[in-house]
């Protein structure tokens, strides 16, 4: 799929549009109890996987692990690449490229891309393993810590890598707490710690945009607020897939407000109530969970070109 660049009107726009938007927040305590584990644990490990989401690598972005893992060798990871605009995902990678990082695209469910990892992770510790090969400590596994918000997919990537149901995966955050090792046959051992969040988003569109992917839990934020701002943005980047998928055309949600748009889609999937009332908060439910599935199309909602405009950004 071609890029978007947003125009300047665009983008005034979108600013515009956020200073109406709620301040999402979720910072449950075991949370703050996985960061403390974290801190202890990285003494323990070589390496630190990030997994984020390909649709939004900037907001998946946890700017409290980087602080925590410092200088320590990381690999970044894009989860659910199948599900993003793959255009779009290339052009991440190739942002991170320019800037020193190393990255990955892959899907933990399908396992696609999956056996890139470990020659990556084996790459990016070439010194390291080269020390122990010189020390004759080629025996000693490779160490490596899994992190990353929730539902971001590393239970399931995990599992991938182990062959085995060894950690508990549920579709919700949160739902796999405390920390595991898990062995692999390749020689590596994984860390695995709980989804973690930050106390603040400072950024509303960052809250915003994990809700969307279902990092926060749905029951913290207004679910109709939330779908009618997908659509929202749907409408403006990704028309024919709002047609192909909800049957409603350009023409259809021309001048629409978006709690109108959120409207039309119920209608067109005929979630009507008594009195010809439209159900939204069925049709909400129902357009973020066939976001979230892939069902609506491959969906990207962060571009580069947006990082590259904050100097400070960090990686």
């Amino acid at each position: 799929m071609q890029k978007e660049q947003q125009t300047a009107p665009e983008m005034e726009e979108e600013q515009e549009y956020l200073t109406q938007t709620p301040s999402i927040q979720w910072f449950p305590g075991h949370m703050a109890k996985t960061r403390r584990v974290m801190k202890e644990s990285l003494g323990l490990v070589d390496i630190v996987v990030e997994l984020r989401d390909a649709r939004i690598p900037k907001s998946s972005r946890n700017p409290e692990i980087e602080k925590i893992i410092g200088d320590k060798p990381r690999l970044v990871v894009f989860n659910k690449a199948d599900i993003a605009d793959p255009a779009v995902t290339k052009e991440w990678q190739e942002y991170y490229k320019s800037h020193g990082v190393r990255t990955l695209a892959l899907d933990c469910r399908s396992g696609r891309g999956l056996k890139e990892l470990v020659p990556a992770v084996r790459d990016t510790l070439s010194d390291l393993l080269a020390k122990r090969k010189a020390k004759g400590m080629e025996s000693r596994p490779i160490r490596m810590m899994i992190v990353g918000v929730p539902n971001v997919g590393k239970s399931s990537l995990i599992n991938r890598l182990a062959g085995s149901k060894r950690v508990k995966v549920e579709d919700r955050p949160g739902v796999t707490r405390g920390k595991q090792w898990v062995r692999l046959e390749s020689g590596i051992e994984l860390l695995d710690m709980s989804g973690v969040l930050w106390p603040k988003f400072d950024d509303k569109q960052v809250g915003e945009r994990l809700a969307y992917t279902g990092a926060i839990k749905d029951d913290v934020y207004d679910l109709e607020w939330v779908a009618m701002r997908f659509l929202d943005l749907l409408r403006n980047r990704y028309p024919k897939l709002l047609e192909e998928r909800f049957k409603v055309t350009p023409n259809d949600s021309e001048g629409l407000e978006p709690y109108d748009l959120l409207e039309l889609v119920g209608k067109k999937r005929g979630m009507m109530m008594s009195g010809g009332v439209v159900n939204t908060e069925r049709a909400a439910i129902t357009v973020l969970d066939e976001f979230r599935s892939g069902k609506i199309g491959r969906i990207s909602l962060e571009r580069p070109h947006t990082a590259v405009q904050d100097s400070s950004q960090q990686l």
